[in-house]
């Protein structure tokens, strides 16, 4: 037997992870907790300015790496901080350890009315997979394994543990076999595979296809299965398009690459959902993004393969030729072996892609026109396109805001998966810098782009200090337009009355972003033309330091605005 704090026997419980950050903010209450983090050199404390955020990085390094993330908050107002950032994980199936402290037992659950009393069980119940409080410090190797094993099974996603300040001070004994296990012996680190008879009619289904199409989804990047994927749209020589979360399993370059899988992904996307006769769907769950205003971008007649790890999303909006409850790359690798040897192209097939490649160039196109305007403001598109051009090739991008993501991800589509980062699930504003901070810590070595809206911008601006204050060097181009600019084109079309002087908030002129930089001693400037940005770049990248780059830009409406609309109406969907 071994006698340790609660904070200790937590840090203890949670090293089989190999968990390399833990978020969060200072407070009196995590001390010991924090303490045991700051004796293990494998684990390092980062602290945000704001709990909210920390649990977006937290949540980033799941994105970022596959590793699980860990913020801690202390009770109160602390925990209900964290909200935004829990909600995010969850929204986009991302595994997060987060752990709040509480006053003592004795005083809580039900609370007595202390100060910062809050019943963070139940604030979090609706935003998490799993969540308790430890009533027993006894407890806490055991509940900390429970909460991993459903922080990684099936769906993964946020767990929750609550910890009263007596348990995470007091002293326990805990028998020594209860720490030091590797994950393997208490959650399941390989995934399901598939059933053979399910994917003998999945590859039936392809081989008899007409117009095929391959769409991933964020479960083949959680899952690894990227060349799987490739090598299979390969051997098929069939058209692919990836999620926002899938972002990157076609490359960019790829020549079956057609773009985004989402209602804003442009003419060719548009045109092989709709046409296409025979689609395999891998971890992907048809959210919003992939549906319109009157249902699934995807034919309604379309033999539909369907494979995930959650059986409750396989057949829950779009219908199902074949269901695949399995890992991605299992069931890859199995649909794989089981093609005939020789070409697999059916006849038709090369018509069926050239037809949409000649979209998809006709597509980009209309871009790069909008992208060569000048005179007057810069135009969104131009910047995204020099943006493009000059970003270096290892670089990592993060896409924040509404119509900045938009331009951003067709500029700057990604080269291979966890290079370019949306936030799909929640939509959260302000998340980029946060995100960006934690892709930086993962990855020291490489250039990381936070690419933002100015609104968005503004929600997180004061993690300027955090990424100062850690030595990350992160670059914040901001697309400045000085306005909420979608919700002001919708107010605009809604008959507000902006001549009336009231601007109902849409403005946001006159905030210099590059002075706020500089007085957090970050690198700061303002960029107005297309020709400024290449040596702002080079002086942003020189400096060594975090840095925001204001661009100012004008609104105009992105070519795909009204599906955006369409999707976004009462009772689309």
């Amino acid at each position: 037997m071994t006698k340790l704090t609660g904070g200790e026997a937590l840090v203890r419980a949670l090293l089989p992870e190999r968990i390399p950050f833990v978020f969060g903010l200072v407070g009196g209450k995590l001390a010991p907790f924090l303490r045991a983090v700051s004796l293990q050199p494998s684990m390092r404390f980062i602290g945000a300015r704001h709990e909210g955020h920390a649990a977006m990085m937290a949540s980033a390094v799941a994105a970022g790496s596959g590793q699980l993330g860990v913020v801690a908050a202390e009770c109160g107002s602390g925990g209900g901080n964290l909200v935004p950032g829990i909600a995010m994980a969850k929204a986009n199936n991302l595994p997060m350890f987060v752990l709040t402290s509480n006053n003592q037992h004795y005083a809580s659950y039900p609370a007595r009315g202390m100060f910062a009393d809050m019943d963070t069980e139940s604030l979090f119940r609706p935003i998490t997979k799993w969540n308790t409080a430890v009533h027993d410090g006894r407890r806490i190797p055991e509940l900390v394994r429970w909460g991993l094993r459903e922080a990684f099974t099936g769906r993964p996603g946020p767990v929750h543990l609550d910890v009263p300040q007596d348990i995470l001070r007091g002293t326990f004994d805990y028998d020594e076999s209860e720490f030091g296990n590797p994950p393997a012996r208490y959650r399941m680190t390989v995934g399901a595979p598939p059933c053979a008879g399910d994917i003998a009619r999945a590859r039936d289904l392809l081989m008899g296809a007409k117009r095929p199409l391959l769409l991933a989804g964020g479960g083949v990047t959680a899952a690894g299965a990227t060349e799987a994927f490739r090598r299979l749209a390969h051997g098929l020589g069939a058209p692919a398009i990836a999620t926002q979360m899938g972002n990157g399993n076609i490359a960019a370059d790829d020549p079956l690459f057609l773009g985004m899988a989402w209602v804003c992904g442009g003419d060719a996307v548009h045109r092989a959902c709709a046409d296409a006769d025979v689609v395999l769907a891998v971890g992907c769950r048809f959210s919003s993004w992939m549906r319109g205003d009157r249902g699934t971008l995807l034919n309604t007649e379309a033999q539909v393969i369907h494979v995930d790890v959650d059986p409750a999303v396989i057949g829950q909006h779009v219908p199902v030729a074949v269901g695949i409850c399995a890992d991605a790359k299992l069931a890859l690798e199995a649909l794989l072996a089981a093609m005939p040897a020789g070409p697999a192209a059916g006849p038709g097939w090369a018509v069926w892609r050239e037809d949409l490649l000649r979209a998809f160039q006709g597509y980009r196109t209309r871009l790069d026109a909008l992208a060569a305007r000048r005179g007057g403001m810069m135009h969104p598109a131009a910047l995204s396109k020099e943006l493009s051009r000059l970003l270096p090739r290892d670089a990592l991008a993060v896409f924040d805001g509404g119509h900045t993501s938009f331009w951003s991800n067709d500029f700057l589509p990604a080269p291979e998966p966890r290079s370019r980062f949306n936030e799909p699930g929640m939509t959260q504003l302000g998340f980029g810098l946060p995100w960006a901070m934690t892709l930086q810590l993962l990855h020291p070595g490489k250039p990381v782009f936070n690419v933002t809206g100015d609104g968005a911008f503004g929600f997180s601006l004061q993690e300027l200090d955090t990424a100062r204050r850690y030595g990350l060097p992160v670059i914040n181009v901001i697309h400045n337009n000085a306005s909420w600019g979608i919700i002001k084109l919708a107010y605009e079309k809604g008959g507000f009355d902006f001549a009336s002087g009231n601007d109902f908030g849409t403005s946001l002129e006159g905030t210099r972003y590059a002075d706020i930089a500089r007085g957090f001693d970050c690198h700061g400037e303002v960029v107005e033309t297309v020709e400024a940005l290449q040596p702002a770049l080079e002086r942003a990248l020189g400096s060594g330091k975090p840095a925001v780059i204001d661009c100012r830009v004008l609104f105009e409406p992105h070519p795909c605005m009204p599906f955006f609309s369409r999707m976004s109406a009462a009772g689309a969907g």
